[in-house]
């Protein structure tokens, strides 16, 4: 999508929760969190994240079943693969791509006659801080 999305003002009160939250969020807990802004239904949650996924300004971890603020809006949102780190003590989320895995990816699909439709990467973890406090 090019420009900045124009967005409605339950759209704009979940991007502002997740882009707020320190680890992602369902959407029960983002209703739970606006409840005081009038939200009063799953449906509104989902009405919200479904167009914030669509213009790249959300993004949905589906191991959590749970959602995070893109990190780079825009930046990478016509990549075909995007790839996190989720640290399973505290929760941190990191967001990036990479063109190497993203070819051999695309090389896999191409050999195999896989159509993909998207392709995430998620890897649980521990991180670094984590790993320090442990130790």
């Amino acid at each position: 999508m090019s420009g900045a999305a124009k967005l409605t003002r339950n759209q704009q009160l979940v991007l502002d929760t997740l882009s707020g939250a320190e680890e992602p969020l369902s959407a029960y807990t983002i209703l739970d969190r606006l409840r005081d802004e009038g939200f009063r239904a799953p449906l509104q949650v989902y009405r919200a994240l479904d167009r914030l996924l669509e213009v790249g300004l959300v993004h949905r971890l589906d191991s959590l079943k749970a959602f995070v603020a893109c990190a780079t809006p825009h930046h990478h949102h016509e990549a075909a693969t995007i790839a996190f780190g989720i640290c399973e003590r505290c929760s941190r989320v990191w967001e990036f791509s990479d063109a190497v895995v993203e070819e051999r990816l695309k090389a896999w699909a191409k050999t195999e006659g896989f159509m993909p439709s998207r392709t995430s990467v998620e890897i649980s973890g521990i991180c670094a801080c984590c790993a320090a406090e442990a130790a």
